[in-house]
C-alpha cells in the first residue's frame, strides 16, 4: 500500500479482521475484498486529492472506502444461499447481498474502529441507487470510486470467462 494511504489507514489495514479480507472472493476469481477494499481506497484517494479535500476530510475519504465492503462473510457461500432461501419474493430480495452488506459493513466498521457518523453513511449508502443517496462528498467519492473499480474487476472477471469458453467451444 503506498506510504501515504498507509499513514492515513495502517491500523485498520494491519488489522486482523480486515486481514480476514484476503480469504473472501469478491468480484470474479482472484479477486478479494481485500484486494477490491485496497483498490477502492486508492482511487477515492485520487479523486479527494484531485478535488483539493482537507486533511482530514481524505483521511475519512481513505477510512471509509477501505471499510466499505467489510462485511466480514462470504457472500458466495452456501450458508448465505441457506439464509436467503428461507425468504421469498421481495423480502428475498431485500436481504440479498448488494442491499444489506452497505449497512452490515458500516456497524461491523463502527464497532471495530470506531468510525465517525459521516465515514459510516458513507459505507452504508455506497451501493447507491440499491441504498439511500449519499448525502456527503465522502460518500459520494466512495460510492464513485467503488462503482469505478467494480466494473473494471467485473469487465475483467467476464473478459477471462469468456475467453475460457472460446477455449472449450474451440477444443
Amino acid at each position: 500500500m503506498d506510504s501515504e494511504l498507509q499513514q492515513l489507514a495502517g491500523d485498520i489495514v494491519s488489522h486482523p479482521q480486515f486481514q480476514q479480507l484476503r480469504t473472501l472472493q469478491h468480484h470474479g476469481a482472484g479477486n478479494t475484498v481485500y484486494d477490491h477494499s485496497v483498490a477502492v481506497a486508492r482511487a477515492a484517494y485520487a479523486i479527494a486529492r484531485r478535488m483539493r479535500l482537507s486533511g482530514d476530510e481524505t483521511a475519512s475519504v481513505v477510512r471509509a472506502a477501505l471499510l466499505h465492503d467489510f462485511f466480514g462473510y462470504d457472500w458466495h457461500g452456501e450458508r448465505f444461499r441457506r439464509y436467503l432461501r428461507r425468504y421469498s419474493g421481495v423480502k428475498r430480495l431485500m436481504r440479498m447481498h448488494a442491499f444489506v452488506h452497505g449497512p452490515l459493513a458500516a456497524s461491523r466498521a463502527k464497532h471495530t474502529f470506531g468510525l465517525s457518523s459521516r465515514e459510516c453513511e458513507a459505507i452504508a449508502r455506497h451501493m447507491f441507487p440499491l441504498a439511500a443517496m449519499p448525502r456527503t462528498r465522502i460518500a459520494w467519492i466512495v460510492t464513485l470510486a467503488d462503482k469505478a473499480v467494480a466494473s473494471k474487476e467485473m469487465a475483467a472477471a467476464l473478459s477471462g470467462y469468456v475467453s475460457l469458453a472460446c477455449q472449450r467451444a474451440v477444443a
